[in-house]
């Protein structure tokens, strides 16, 4: 079970990241790695010019999607990398978070805070489950995310 505070279990909104930057879709990939440069992260969630949350792009991802295929990071939007989007809705337990990213096998969750439009409001990634979940669920997540499939 995830730590407690005043009593009460963590939620997302506890755990979580804040002040998180996004790129725009239509923002080049070449632009989304000078961001993440700048920001000292690995990864960043795209928005759309509505800005809401549209998907996530990390460094990995420019590497392996776009140079790695011979495409130009600089011609590339950050839109057109995609996959599965998962996020998680800032009140809901911490214990939550581990079990969707668990499932997944995601290291990065956005936190929307769905009583304010679904806006984007932060990030759980390894580091913040690591502050604040115990040791056993911390190695359980290591064990399923980070295991062969």
């Amino acid at each position: 079970m995830a730590r407690t505070t005043g009593g009460r279990p963590l939620t997302c909104r506890d755990i979580m990241h804040e002040g998180v930057r996004c790129v725009g879709a239509h923002e080049s990939l070449f632009e989304a790695a000078k961001l993440m440069r700048e920001l000292g992260v690995g990864s960043l969630p795209i928005c759309g010019d509505d800005n809401r949350l549209k998907g996530l792009v990390t460094d990995r991802d420019i590497v392996v999607e776009c140079v790695a295929t011979g495409r130009d990071p600089a011609s590339v939007e950050a839109g057109a990398l995609g996959g599965a989007l998962h996020w998680i809705a800032a009140d809901a337990n911490a214990a939550e978070a581990l079990e969707a990213m668990e499932i997944h096998r995601i290291k990065r969750l956005p936190v929307i805070d769905v009583a304010d439009g679904h806006r984007l409001i932060g990030m759980i990634s390894e580091s913040e489950l690591a502050k604040n979940l115990t040791d056993e669920q911390i190695a359980e997540f290591a064990g399923r995310v980070y295991a062969a499939p």
